[in-house]
C-alpha cells in the first residue's frame, strides 16, 4: 500500500530540512550534490555525482533508505554495504518519526551511511 499524502507531505518537509542543513555548498553542487527519492513505502537518500568515464552524465550513489512498516507504525533504517546490499542499520534500526532517520543519517555516528 502506498504512503498517504499527508506521509509524503512530512517526508518532503523533513528532507527539505534535512538537504538544507547538509547539503554541499552551492558553488559545488554540480560536483557533488545530495537528493532523496521516494519509491513506494520506501525513501532513498543518495549522492549525486558526474560519471568518471562521462562527466556530462550524472549518477546516484546511495546513502540511506527507510522503509514504512504500516502494521507497526515505524521506519526500518538501512546503510548500504560495500557489496552494495542494504543492511539494517542496527544501533537505531527503527524510528517511530521520519524526522529521526535524517537526524540518524546527519549524525552518522558510525560512520555507516558517508563512511
Amino acid at each position: 500500500m502506498a504512503l498517504t499524502k499527508e506521509q509524503i507531505k512530512e517526508i518532503d518537509k523533513a528532507a527539505a530540512s534535512y538537504l538544507y542543513y547538509e547539503r554541499p555548498p552551492l558553488e559545488i553542487r554540480n560536483k557533488l550534490d545530495l537528493g532523496y527519492r521516494i519509491e513506494g513505502q520506501s525513501v532513498y537518500l543518495f549522492e549525486i555525482k558526474p560519471r568518471w568515464d562521462k562527466p556530462e552524465e550524472k549518477q546516484e550513489t546511495p546513502i540511506a533508505k527507510t522503509t514504512y512498516i504500516r502494521s507497526q507504525n515505524l521506519w526500518k533504517i538501512y546503510w548500504m554495504r560495500g557489496n552494495l546490499k542494504w543492511v539494517h542499520y542496527e544501533p537505531v534500526p527503527y524510528v517511530k518519526d521520519i524526522s529521526d532517520f535524517f537526524d540518524l543519517v546527519a549524525e552518522d555516528a558510525l560512520s555507516c551511511f558517508f563512511g
